[in-house]
């Protein structure tokens, strides 16, 4: 039987085997320019960080930041920045992880821990993906029945043929999907800069508030059900997600580099650096703008149901507008339906980010390939599965009722997030740190403590916040609560030094095989340190 024989029947396979290089259809697809000036080099770079950047404003993040600026003001602004800062640095070091060593963070990973770590790792991680799904599906749902009345269990069905949309995408070439996501991010900017300006915020105040200050992580008071502590807990597991660092380091790749030349390595972390802070500057300032609606848009403590639906409500309602050019534009119904059509855009930028980061995973842990269409298709119809549950046991309750029930279900599908970010943030810390790894590349001093400081931090607070969270899910009685979360924990800190150890061992094994630096043996030169 001879190979294009082969070929054939491989590609009418749905599950595939798979172990070569990250998203190897689009890697290393991207011509970038050699000697041109830094605008058109940063051009041929810039798209990446705007894939990554969608996670950062997704319909997760919406409620906590405009919950926490009508509890509390301007105070939880300082959190957004530091929270995104923290997000900078992360994305950074997963971009050059994936750049140097040629590998994304689940590869990574999966070479240096045995097969059964493998596979939890990836379960736990494909969970933290359908727990995002989940914000993803309700969003597009709510914005669907908003904007054209569809009734909510036909739109969460709806929500399930995005998957042609993917199918589209992925035949006009990558470039063209990185150019779609960053003009529905323009969409989003353009929504909430429009309807901000309108509401003439006290900026003064607003940008005091960027200003560090224990009141963001003070135990009172309450209002509105969250704490300053919690508000900020909140906005920070909405914001820095695991599987955005799985992303990053294999959409990095795309670019077509000469990886036996340093200068080009060089020039590849110089420009991914700016493509995606630049990016993730653009995310930090739609959270904030949602804050400031919060703030500005509706008058103080109004908003007593911060779902997506009483959110379009508040909107269209004058009685709750804080000054007269937003009551007179709310009566046309244009600031109800811009918000409409900005939830919808952020829908279906997230669902073309979470079916690039699935097929990451899938293929970097446990080495299976399916088609994009059929991976996203498999991940939606599992994640639609509790929204129409919720739907369907809230059908006979009235509507507030019902809005908050998808409210709460979409918040503490985000406790899966805090389970899996460790694991993805420990591991990228602990390779790009080391020579062995990253050689002349590997982190600096500053970055070094930076990146320990934010590991340990969000580590800490994720941790500290279960119980809470557990308390949350309103299934339980608080003792009962409490000694799932705080078995939770313990369960988490196993599985992390287990991690560690099995990373520890396979370090030392490749160390003793040899660790490859292309780089490193060309005319006999090194690059200088990058950061």
């Amino acid at each position: 039987m001879d190979n294009n024989t082969n070929d054939q029947r491989r590609k009418h396979k749905l599950i595939e085997y798979a172990n070569g290089k990250s998203l190897e259809e689009i890697n290393g697809t991207v011509e970038v320019p050699k000697g041109k000036g830094f605008w058109k080099t940063l051009l041929a770079y810039s798209g990446p960080g705007a894939l990554v950047a969608v996670g950062y404003m997704d319909p997760g993040n919406w409620s906590t930041s405009i919950t926490g600026g009508q509890a509390f003001g301007y105070t939880l602004m300082t959190t957004i920045l530091i929270s995104s800062l923290i997000a900078m640095l992360l994305q950074y070091m997963a971009a050059k992880l994936g750049i140097v060593s040629e590998m994304d963070l689940a590869q990574a990973i999966r070479a240096r821990t045995g097969k059964a770590l493998g596979i939890v790792l990836w379960i736990m991680t494909e969970l933290a993906i359908m727990a995002t799904d989940i914000a993803e599906v309700i969003g597009a749902a709510i914005a669907l029945n908003l904007l054209f009345h569809i009734s909510l269990i036909p739109a969460v069905f709806i929500t399930v043929l995005d998957v042609l949309v993917l199918l589209l995408l992925t035949k006009i070439g990558f470039r063209k999907i990185e150019a779609i996501v960053v003009c529905l991010i323009l969409v989003i900017l353009f929504v909430f800069v429009y309807e901000v300006a309108l509401s003439d915020p006290n900026w003064g105040a607003a940008f005091a508030g960027l200003l560090p200050s224990s009141q963001a992580v003070a135990t009172s008071p309450e209002r509105l059900g969250i704490t300053p502590l919690s508000g900020s807990l909140g906005i920070i597991g909405a914001t820095v997600m695991p599987h955005n660092l799985y992303l990053h380091s294999a959409i990095s790749q795309t670019r077509k580099i000469d990886h036996t030349n340093a200068e080009d390595i060089k020039q590849t972390i110089r420009f991914t650096a700016w493509d995606s802070n630049i990016q993730l500057s653009a995310a930090f300032l739609v959270n904030c703008l949602l804050l400031i609606m919060g703030v500005a848009v509706f008058k103080s403590g109004t908003v007593k149901d911060t779902s997506f639906f009483g959110l379009y409500e508040a909107l269209s309602n004058t009685s709750m507008l804080s000054n007269p050019i937003l009551i007179s534009v709310a009566k046309s119904g244009l600031l109800s339906t811009l918000f409409a059509v900005a939830l919808l855009a952020s829908g279906q930028n997230s669902t073309i980010t979470g079916t690039l980061t699935g097929q990451v995973i899938m293929e970097g842990f446990v080495h299976m390939k399916m088609p994009l269409w059929a991976r996203r298709l498999v991940t939606r119809l599992i994640s639609v599965v509790p929204v129409l549950l919720c739907v369907a046991m809230t059908a006979k309750d009235n509507a507030i009722q019902q809005h908050a029930a998808l409210n709460m279900l979409m918040e503490n599908s985000q406790v899966f997030l805090a389970f899996a970010l460790p694991f993805s943030m420990l591991p990228l810390l602990l390779m790009t740190d080391s020579k062995d790894e990253m050689g002349e590349f590997r982190n600096t001093g500053w970055v070094k403590v930076c990146g320990w400081l934010s590991v340990i931090s969000l580590t800490f607070l994720n941790l500290y916040n279960l119980p809470n969270t557990f308390e949350s899910f309103g299934i339980w009685q608080k003792s009962t609560s409490d000694l799932l979360a705080w078995i939770a924990i313990v369960v988490i800190l196993m599985l992390l030094a287990w991690t560690i150890y099995d990373m520890y061992k396979g370090n030392k094994r490749l160390v003793a095989e040899g660790i490859h630096h292309p780089w490193e043996h060309k005319d006999g030169q090194k690059p200088a340190s990058q950061d």
